[in-house]
């Protein structure tokens, strides 16, 4: 990641999504494991989801100054001791294996070298470790929302498969919320917003990720609002 200041205003709004972040959450959880870095945390919204009984430690890793400053204030008001919060980007991190699984959520489509970032982020994989990311979908869905947020691209399970790092099995690859997908929609063709409302993320994380999280398996995850995918590394790590 490069750069120090986050250019997006949603990181408050879609804190409050927690039925969202509890559906990603359940599917990312059977990978996660003893140390875990979060790349890009943002508010520290996701810390909660991610403190699953196998993690041992959660680090959120945050470029922003301002974001990070509010990340410590958060971590200091008895937040789970397993929790802290370093203020940099993944250069500043060791590069030996130190990590049982490194997260991307909703953050590589901010990075203009994506596959870069993910050679990098496989190095710092012990054996065995996992890289996951969650990245919004498709590129039809691509609006002035996405502009607004810095968003360089959205991803398809291809496109998402071609930038992992060489040497690394796949383990997750599926869309998530598929009647999202409908407001996604009608914001890139109707509203062309900047920035949903509250009102806008409450009602989609009250009403439609519930139906998202049932429609989805018997769609077949052939489409959705997001991407997840997970790649584990081997007994050696990833190839250079």
């Amino acid at each position: 990641m490069t750069g120090s200041a986050y250019v997006g205003e949603e990181l408050d709004l879609f804190a409050a999504a927690r039925s969202w972040k509890g559906y990603w959450s359940r599917r990312l959880a059977p990978v996660l494991r003893g140390d875990v870095l979060e790349v890009g945390a943002g508010v520290g919204a996701n810390a909660p989801f991610l403190l699953g009984p196998r993690v041992r430690s959660l680090s959120s890793l945050e470029p922003d100054r301002g974001l990070a400053a509010r990340l410590k204030a958060r971590r200091g008001e008895g937040a789970d001791p397993r929790w802290r919060v370093l203020c940099g980007t993944l250069a500043s991190t060791r590069e030996a294996p130190a990590f049982d699984a490194v997260l991307y959520l909703d953050v590589l489509e901010h990075i203009a070298d994506d596959a870069g970032e993910l050679r990098d982020a496989a190095r710092r994989l012990r054996p065995g470790g996992v890289l996951a990311v969650l990245a919004p979908a498709h590129g039809w869905l691509f609006s002035p929302f996405d502009v607004a947020v810095g968003h360089h691209r959205r991803y398809t399970r291809a496109t998402l498969a071609a930038v992992a790092p060489p040497g690394l099995v796949p383990v997750v690859s599926t869309y998530l919320d598929s009647a999202g997908v409908v407001l996604s929609l009608a914001n890139r063709l109707v509203l062309r917003r900047r920035l949903p409302t509250a009102r806008d993320i409450a009602f989609w994380d009250r009403r439609v990720v519930p139906l998202a999280a049932w429609i989805d398996p018997l769609a077949g995850r052939f489409f959705g609002r997001s991407v997840l995918g997970a790649w584990r590394a081997g007994p050696a790590g990833a190839a250079d």
